[in-house]
């Protein structure tokens, strides 16, 4: 069997390609792909607590079986033209842009004459990290997975919120300082719904979405490893 392996973040760095082909026999399985790059790459291994697995855009566990032209991709530790978008049909929005964040653009799209609140959450680029001069960002992500996660996520909280509507909007490729990286927008017929939700959407984002951020200073370059939700399956075997 042959299988596409793809590899994002720092993960892209240590093995050096962004995607593979490898061939594996029947009945194996996620580990036993990742015990190759393990083994061919020692600071994979090292990091197998906090890699995450997906198959065919989807988190897996290490022991899931595998078949014939599987997608397969290595995800290390989140840090939060035209890309998808979700057309949803209850009027959320769900997307990915390699183009400046419009927020009132968005909010327009999202209002209803129902609607009392309007919240909106803005991640933008600070100048700095940890005191450390910082020049710009540089995002990526594993985008049809990305999207997929972000849909996931708004469609839950509207569920379990008294809310509209709610908009996940995620930007791609170089940030400058101050720029915008990241939107959450809620509205809803009262306030309280409207915070308590916006903070739930960034928050599920920041530790489910397979986005990988990069911050470049005027003497280096560094991935930002941030973390991943306690529920999803890791590379790692008990």
């Amino acid at each position: 069997m042959r299988v596409k392996v793809l590899f994002f973040g720092q993960l892209k760095d240590i093995t050096g390609r962004a995607e593979d082909q490898l061939d594996v026999a029947e009945g194996a399985r996620l580990s036993t792909v990742f015990d190759h790059y393990a083994g061919r790459f020692p600071r994979v291994g090292a990091m197998a607590a906090s890699i995450v697995l997906a198959r065919n855009q989807e988190f897996a566990d290490a022991s899931a079986a595998i078949a014939d032209g599987d997608e397969i991709a290595f995800l290390p530790p989140v840090s939060g033209g035209a890309a998808p978008e979700i057309a949803d049909p209850a009027g959320h929005i769900f997307a990915l842009t390699r183009q400046p964040i419009d927020t009132r653009a968005v909010i327009t799209r999202l209002l209803r004459g129902e609607d009392g609140a309007v919240v909106t959450f803005e991640g933008v680029v600070r100048n700095n990290s940890k005191g450390r001069p910082t020049r710009y960002l540089d995002y990526e992500c594993y985008e049809p997975m990305a999207i997929k996660t972000m849909a996931g996520i708004g469609r839950g909280i509207a569920a379990a919120f008294p809310i509209d509507r709610i908009a996940l909007v995620h930007r791609l490729g170089r940030l400058e300082i101050g720029e915008t990286s990241v939107a959450v927008i809620v509205t809803s017929a009262h306030r309280k719904a409207a915070f308590e939700a916006a903070l739930e959407g960034i928050n599920r984002l920041k530790r489910l979405v397979p986005i990988w951020k990069k911050e470049y200073f005027t003497d280096g370059e560094v991935w930002v490893e941030g973390e991943w939700d306690q529920d999803v399956p890791h590379a790692a075997r008990p």
